[in-house]
C-alpha cells in the first residue's frame, strides 16, 4: 500500500462536538468514513493532576496525503487545547474498500 492509507483516531468530549468534527471532515473530503464510538471513560494526566473523563473516540479513515488538512481541521474545530490526533499507517486490507477511500476523498 505505500504508506498510502491512513487510520486517525481521536476523541471529543461529547457525543455533539464528535458528529460535528466527523461530519465536517466526511463534507470536505478529507475522510472517506468516521466512525463515532458509545461513550468511553478516559483517564489521562493534564496539568499536574490526574483526570478521568467521559469522552467519545473517532476513527478516521483517510488518505495519507490529507493528514495536514485534517490536522488543521481538528486544531480549528476540536474543542480541546490539545487534542489527540494518532495516525496509524494502514498496511494491508481489502482493495476494494482501499479503492472506495480513493474515490470518496476526490475533490
Amino acid at each position: 500500500m505505500n504508506n498510502e492509507f491512513l487510520l486517525l483516531m481521536t476523541t471529543c468530549p461529547d457525543e455533539a462536538s464528535a458528529k460535528s468534527l466527523a461530519h465536517a471532515l466526511v463534507k470536505k473530503k478529507l475522510a472517506a468514513c468516521v466512525q463515532i464510538s458509545s461513550a468511553i471513560t478516559s483517564v489521562y494526566e493534564w496539568q499536574a493532576e490526574v483526570c478521568e473523563e467521559t469522552e467519545f473516540c473517532l476513527h478516521i479513515k483517510c488518505l495519507t496525503v490529507h493528514y495536514p488538512a485534517i490536522e488543521a481541521a481538528v486544531l480549528q474545530l476540536h474543542p480541546y487545547d490539545v487534542p489527540e490526533l494518532i495516525a496509524l499507517p494502514v498496511t494491508q486490507g481489502l482493495p476494494a474498500y482501499f479503492d472506495w477511500i480513493k474515490e470518496t476523498t476526490q475533490p
